[in-house]
């Protein structure tokens, strides 16, 4: 009869299996450190976990079972815990084996002492891949792990390429990454950027994209150069929002260490121990990228995003994030992320969206 069981990871036991009436509880008793472990017989959508220890459950489920609910939304099925049991219902084979894997990795993260939080659990859950019972997922995950001073929490990678992103922006002056919408490309660099700037670390944070419309013109902005370039940088604001309090920003503009900068008004600048951020690079023109790249001063770091999808530029002029992707590809210190729909984040109706466009320009 069917039977679906699991143990923690590194737990060896002999089982003895009698033959039980279908969908009735069968107690198995592991031979090893006493551990009793329990299994559901012919109840295919059903995974229960035993956890040795109080510690361990309280570890493993967070705050008010706070990484539980986490799985349960990501997962979509349903948790329910008992004493030291963790049951979850309502799955197929793939999400059960992912659910699996990440109590692997919450359950060998808390025996290290650390307490999973959250953030850490939706990084895990949200890889599309179980990971076979290895722990390379989540050591990936944790040593990408963003740290904001003030900020409202820790930034977890959520996927494979997110982290080599991350990883990249570490070892490399010069970043570039590109992908479609919701991919996190400007999420991850504003952390990043946070990071360095909040610790002290970086003098300030500069950020800049070139001012070109999605398709239709807004006509005259009133206000300063600051209010006039605002509306196109607000993407960053609400990164920067969704990371750390609006308090902190507020005295980061007064203080200066947050800078505006317009793309076309940076010739001839030479920005030092700054963090600067060029978003929606797929509409700077080749001179424009230029000019950008050459800006990059003593102790500085640079991102630059783009989606390659959406370039917005009238035609007849290439992008100069293209150009640059093609010509320093083989330049030593630059580092490359490329993000596609399995990266996306945002929400899961994204990778829908995008791959049926995707599909549309194929045909």
């Amino acid at each position: 009869m069917p039977l679906r069981l699991w143990a923690p990871f590194g737990v060896s036991f002999i089982l003895s299996i009698q033959p039980f009436p279908t969908g009735k509880r069968v107690d198995l008793t592991a031979e090893e450190s006493g551990l009793r472990l329990f299994a559901e017989v012919h109840l295919e959508d059903c995974v229960t976990i035993v956890l040795d220890g109080r510690d361990l459950v309280s570890a493993v489920c967070g705050s008010n079972d706070g990484n539980l609910k986490v799985l349960e939304r990501t997962l979509g099925g349903k948790l329910a815990v008992r004493g030291n049991e963790v049951r979850m219902e309502g799955l197929d084979e793939t999400g059960a084996a992912l659910f699996r894997s990440v109590m692997d990795n919450l359950i060998s993260v808390a025996r290290e002492g650390e307490s999973p939080s959250p953030d850490f659990v939706k990084a895990l859950a949200g890889d599309s891949e179980p990971c076979g019972g290895t722990l390379r997922h989540a050591e990936t995950i944790r040593s990408g792990c963003i740290n904001i001073p003030h900020g409202f929490g820790k930034v977890f990678p959520r996927s494979g390429n997110q982290a080599v992103y991350v990883q990249g922006m570490r070892d490399r002056d010069v970043c570039f990454c590109v992908g479609p919408a919701g991919t996190g490309k400007t999420y991850l660099a504003i952390a990043a950027a946070l990071s360095l700037v909040l610790s002290k670390k970086m003098r300030k944070l500069v950020l800049t994209r070139p001012v070109v419309e999605a398709g239709e013109s807004l006509g005259f902005l009133p206000g300063d150069l600051a209010q006039k370039i605002n509306p196109y940088l607000r993407p960053l604001y609400d990164a920067m929002e969704a990371l750390v309090p609006y308090e902190v920003i507020h005295r980061m503009e007064e203080n200066r260490v947050i800078e505006i900068a317009p793309l076309a008004y940076m010739r001839g600048r030479s920005l030092n121990e700054a963090f600067i951020i060029l978003d929606e690079a797929q509409n700077t023109t080749k001179e424009q990228m230029k000019m950008f790249l050459t800006r990059l001063g003593k102790g500085s770091r640079a991102v630059i995003t783009g989606d390659a999808t959406q370039i917005d530029l009238p035609k007849r002029v290439d992008s100069g994030l293209l150009h640059a992707l093609s010509i320093l590809k083989n330049v030593e210190g630059i580092h490359f992320s490329y993000l596609n729909t399995t990266d996306v984040v945002r929400n899961t109706l994204i990778k829908k969206i995008i791959q049926a466009y995707d599909e549309e320009n194929h045909i």
